[in-house]
């Protein structure tokens, strides 16, 4: 039974983190209209299926996900901040080795400086430290954006039960955290150790992703609001989306069809 919960618990905090692959490296969001011909073709597998399970995810974020990121804006900003900061500074133990094994050296060196310095003198992250004396946050890097680097195709589209869009490729990304790529997961939940506990990686998850959530409300209300096909929209955002962030792009993330939805500018 302690292994259902625990696997039940993570289910939910991957759809409340799903989000967080379209987010910038402040967490905030930024949708805008793709000009006309330059849609691509989508390979959407199981698009009947798709759209089932998507419905049933949406209906979860309307009466679980959404009213605890509500209730999270009502923390003092400070303490938001600091929040955001903290789990800001522990995602570099991911984007790091990332940033090397895509050949980005300086990156690397500027993020493991950040990550050193705001441990330390920043209180665990709580404090960006780092940035006072120069060192600007950096994009956040991930296995499925190495693989897409590497040249992998991400194949399939596809979206599960909870964890949300997702695609062949990202999702093999993401087993690398798990097996060894991730050294919060190891040191919370592979290995045992007296210094953290399992409970300490979930409630960092669950955190991070109520923390994106509160940041982006009114975002994910004029995306539905606005969105003749709500799943096309998030399909083409999280593709494009991910594909900007393999390319390393400063651009907008776009819908691939401007007819899904209007302009949102949302910071």
């Amino acid at each position: 039974m302690k292994k259902i919960l625990k696997v039940f618990i993570i289910c939910l905090i991957s759809q409340l983190a799903t989000f967080s692959l379209f987010a910038g490296s402040d967490g905030s969001l930024e949708i805008k209209n793709k000009a006309k011909g330059q849609d691509k073709e989508v390979k959407d597998c199981f698009e009947t299926v798709n759209r089932g399970i998507f419905a049933f995810n949406q209906g979860l974020d309307k009466v679980f996900f959404k009213p605890i990121a509500k209730g999270y804006r009502y923390l003092p900003k400070p303490i938001r901040s600091g929040t955001s900061n903290a789990l800001g500074n522990l995602s570099n133990v991911v984007t790091i080795p990332n940033n090397i094994l895509q050949g980005q050296f300086k990156e690397a060196g500027i993020n493991s400086l950040r990550f050193s310095i705001n441990s330390t003198l920043g209180i665990a992250g709580i404090f960006d430290v780092a940035s006072y004396y120069g060192l600007k946050k950096q994009d956040k890097e991930d296995y499925g954006q190495t693989l897409g680097t590497w040249g992998v195709n991400e194949g399939c589209y596809f979206v599960l039960p909870v964890l949300g869009p997702t695609t062949v490729r990202d999702t093999i990304g993401s087993l690398a955290n798990f097996g060894g790529g991730d050294a919060w997961y190891n040191v919370t939940i592979a290995n045992d150790t007296k210094y953290f506990e399992n409970s300490d990686y979930y409630y960092s998850r669950l955190t991070a992703g109520v923390d994106f959530r509160a940041k982006n409300l009114e975002a994910f209300t004029s995306l539905e609001n606005n969105s003749m096909d709500l799943y096309a929209s998030v399909r083409s955002l999280y593709l494009q989306d991910r594909k900007r962030k393999i390319l390393n792009s400063d651009e907008t993330t776009e819908t691939m069809n401007d007819d899904d939805w209007e302009e949102i500018d949302s910071q």
